[in-house]
């Protein structure tokens, strides 16, 4: 697994990607983690390298993968279901 945090991006706090999933892994700071499956290795060194992680996210990988909210993120807010009494 590799990861890298971006501390100068204001969307993206950080990214992991797994070698032999080919699965990326990117952590919003507004929204939370979501998984994107058969992503490239390529496509992790090139958000790596970007000047803006945000907008390579929106114009090469948003839309382009398959992807799912990280069911081991918790959710909070209005919409987050209420626990159980």
């Amino acid at each position: 697994m590799r990861a890298r945090r971006f501390n100068q991006s204001s969307i993206i706090e950080r990214a992991a990607y797994d070698d032999d999933a080919h699965s990326l892994c990117i952590s919003f700071r507004q929204t939370g983690k979501y998984v994107y499956y058969g992503v490239p290795a390529a496509m992790f060194d090139a958000l790596c390298k970007a000047a803006s992680v945000g907008a390579f996210f929106n114009e090469q990988i948003k839309g382009r993968f398959r992807c799912r909210r990280d069911p081991e993120r918790k959710r909070y807010g209005p919409s987050a279901r209420p626990a159980d009494r």
